[in-house]
């Protein structure tokens, strides 16, 4: 396909109801392309995605794209039947390569019928399905996907969004559409995704509030901003650049909009009873002239200075406790005594115990050993990932009067809850808006607020980043950064945790003993680059321990979880094992049959003949062994 536009969207409008999301977007995608979009929580970057395919309709406009583009959509909640286990769930679909799939995994169910094995053998060879198959394990074992039989209903919401992105990535399609991601991703994850879609082919369009992601995987920004459209053509750094330029361009022409307002207004006002009289393109110009003088372009960088309750002493203390369930352990005998205004980060798999840890340091659960000590100015402030159940009904600004009418900040100074919702990208016409009428990430941010409404002076923050769109995210930092209190940060976003934390605790870390919380005095990029380059030594160091082949092998397959589904049979050699068990009959046989015939004949040529024979049906019968004895070992 040649590198002309594989999708183009033409003066697309959109409303709800008397709100404008959008008006006259345009903007196309040729092949290869990775593109971000990025807006305000509420601006209708999810809407827009759902315009383009599909599945919502818009007021104006036209969405094409080339007949034979195959695309793929990851909507933020993913549609699934409870029922259907999430093998069914992957390999559903009309691609070739999955209906041979299918074809192929009834035929091994029917090992009786040869000619309709060797059709299904030839439809994997003919659709390139031992490829496809082959994508399918890397995915779902980097995605942590290994017991394919558990039903769709049994599952976290996270587990489905892992299933919905493995589904779409093993698909591969031409065009890719994405929304948000990375939400509910570990930090291996996400990083393994990064890398994944980088090296990709497909066309990319995504929505995605990781800086991180937006700068190493992106070639082209598309800022959905006062409903209209700017293209940047670079990644995230080059879009931060040209977008403050951009900003400094709107200044300069609201100032001179201003100048000329206050010219145009004054002719305005001139004798009005003649109005009619007046120049329409005039009139028209002091309306055009009206508008972008009125345009707010400042950005408040949210610097408060709070004033919370006063740490004394003994903030937090730690003794040796441990936690578990079910007979699995998450961490043991961590010991730790927090400091006034200390902050860390905590990183590891999803259920290595990251929130469990939370609920102990906050005495909403007991230790299964040790205890926890909270001194007594100690005043919690607790973000869940879950976010808040507001009541129904209730409005924004009766959330935040729930809580307080005011803060208190350094200087005596107060802050109103109105003020602080503005200071928070929630301006005053929605104050009185009903919270249900809000996107996700608005009614996140809403119970962010309540949190610190309470003024609390240890602050914890369990993935309050799931859902915040970028501007949402540097208005929390640069909160966050004049916070006088301890912090602890529960968090996938790499560039967020970057810019706040001191050092990390790691659950579920190689290092040291079982269950025990390493502690990395740094960021998360810093412990990254440590523990790849302590994973590396130790690569390094196998190697030269390795005294052959073999030995390499057999450490390459210990360790591996019965159920990792990424290490079990393909349907290939599945296939291959079949054959084993007919070809080792067929040369066991032809063996004996030789062996019968050396015994009895004795003429030297023919002697001769059968003993070449035998010895390469011999080496045959035993390189098919040893490949019988792997592929049936990995099959147990």
């Amino acid at each position: 396909m040649a590198a002309t536009n594989i999708l183009s969207v033409e003066n697309l409008s959109k409303r709800f109801g008397e709100r404008l999301l959008f008006e006259g977007i345009n903007f196309g995608l040729s092949q290869g392309q990775k593109t971000a979009l990025v807006a305000r929580n509420g601006s209708g970057k999810s809407t827009l995605l759902h315009c383009i395919c599909a599945l919502e309709p818009y007021d104006d406009g036209r969405v094409s794209m080339g007949g034979e583009v195959r695309w793929c959509i990851l909507q933020q909640e993913p549609p699934y039947q409870k029922a259907e286990s999430i093998l069914d769930n992957l390999y559903s679909g009309d691609l070739d390569a999955v209906q041979a799939l299918h074809a192929y995994t009834l035929s091994l169910q029917n090992p009786d019928d040869a000619s309709a094995a060797q059709l299904a053998y030839d439809d994997m060879d003919r659709t390139q399905a031992w490829d496809f198959e082959a994508r399918g394990k890397e995915i779902l074992g980097k995605l942590n996907l290994h017991d394919l039989t558990r039903t769709m209903g049994s599952l976290s919401g996270g587990e489905r969004r892992r299933v919905a992105l493995a589904k779409v990535l093993i698909e591969e399609p031409d065009l890719l559409f994405l929304d948000e991601p990375t939400n509910h991703l570990d930090l291996d994850m996400i990083q393994w995704l990064e890398k994944y879609l980088a090296r990709s082919k497909m066309t990319l369009l995504m929505i995605t509030h990781d800086r991180y992601f937006l700068e190493n995987v992106c070639d082209t920004i598309l800022e959905l901003d006062a409903e209209s459209l700017y293209r940047y053509k670079g990644n995230y750094s080059y879009y931060l650049e040209k977008r403050e330029e951009r900003q400094e361009i709107a200044l300069v022409n609201r100032e001179r909009a201003r100048s000329s307002f206050k010219r145009e207004l004054a002719w305005m006002r001139s004798t009005p009873s003649a109005r009619t009289g007046k120049s329409k393109a005039r009139i028209d110009r002091f309306y055009e002239i009206k508008k972008q003088a009125r345009v707010s372009l400042e950005e408040d960088p949210m610097h408060i200075k709070l004033n919370p309750h006063r740490l004394g002493g003994k903030v937090v203390e730690l003794h040796k406790i441990s936690q578990g369930f079910g007979g699995r352990t998450l961490f043991r005998s961590l010991t730790h005594h927090f400091k006034r205004f200390e902050r860390i980060g905590i990183v590891g798999a999803n259920g290595s115990g990251k929130s469990s840890l939370l609920e102990l340091i906050t005495q909403q659960t007991e230790p299964k050993t040790g205890k926890v000590v909270v001194g007594e100015t100690v005043v919690f402030g607790h973000y869940h990932q879950s976010g808040a159940q507001f009541p129904e009904g209730m409005r924004v600004i009766e959330a935040i009067y729930e809580i307080a009418e005011f803060m208190q900040l350094q200087g005596g100074q107060k802050i109103t809850a109105s003020q602080l919702l503005e200071r928070f990208l929630f301006p005053r016409s929605s104050h009185h808006q009903l919270i249900s009428l809000l996107s996700g990430g608005e009614k996140k941010r809403l119970h962010l607020l309540q949190v610190l409404m309470a003024n609390p002076n240890f602050l914890i923050l369990d993935e309050p980043t799931n859902d915040l769109d970028i501007y949402s995210l540097q208005i929390l930092e640069e909160f966050l950064l004049d916070f006088p209190g301890c912090l602890i940060i529960v968090s996938h976003d790499r560039y967020f945790m970057d810019r706040l934390v001191e050092h990390i605790w790691v659950l579920g870390s190689d290092v040291g003993e079982p269950g025990s919380v390493q502690d990395f005095p740094g960021n998360y990029s810093q412990y990254r680059l440590e523990d790849a380059e302590r994973k590396a030594l130790q690569r390094n160091s196998k190697a030269v321990q390795a005294t052959g082949a073999d030995s390499a092998n057999s450490e390459s397959t210990t360790d591996v979880p019965k159920n990792d589904y990424s290490k079990r049979l393909s349907f290939k050699e599945k296939y291959e094992l079949e054959q084993l068990e007919k070809d080792l009959g067929a040369l066991e046989k032809r063996k004996e049959e030789l062996t019968t015939k050396l015994y009895n004949d004795h003429d030297h040529e023919e002697l001769q003949r059968l003993g070449d024979e035998l010895k390469t049906v011999t080496e045959k019968l035993e390189t098919a062994e040893l490949r019988w004895l792997e592929l049936a070992d990995r099959a147990s």
